[in-house]
């Protein structure tokens, strides 16, 4: 059994909103090495030891950029949101 909360990173947003969003970026081949630079990133540190063994950000910090995004925690973000966030990220000094 996984450990309480193992799999709150995936729950927080949901698989619909992970598959959404991969569908968004794909659509943008400029923007993948900076998804996967960003999803890196702002992994759990402990990503490869519970379930689901994927280096997905934690609950806890989705939940926080949620409230200082949207002013909720319950509010999954637009695709279009995270495209936009990562173009932003491409273009910040020194991101590569």
């Amino acid at each position: 059994m996984p450990a309480p909360g193992a799999v709150d990173s995936l729950r927080a947003v949901g698989l619909r909103w992970y598959l959404g969003v991969g569908r968004a970026v794909l659509g943008h081949p400029a923007l993948w090495p900076t998804a996967l630079g960003q999803l890196w990133r702002l992994r759990r540190s402990d990503w490869w030891q519970r379930p689901p063994f994927l280096p997905l950000p934690g609950a806890g910090y989705l939940r926080f950029r949620m409230v200082t995004a949207y002013g909720e925690s319950t509010r999954s973000p637009d695709p279009a949101d995270v495209v936009r966030y990562l173009e932003w990220c491409r273009r910040w000094p020194g991101a590569d």
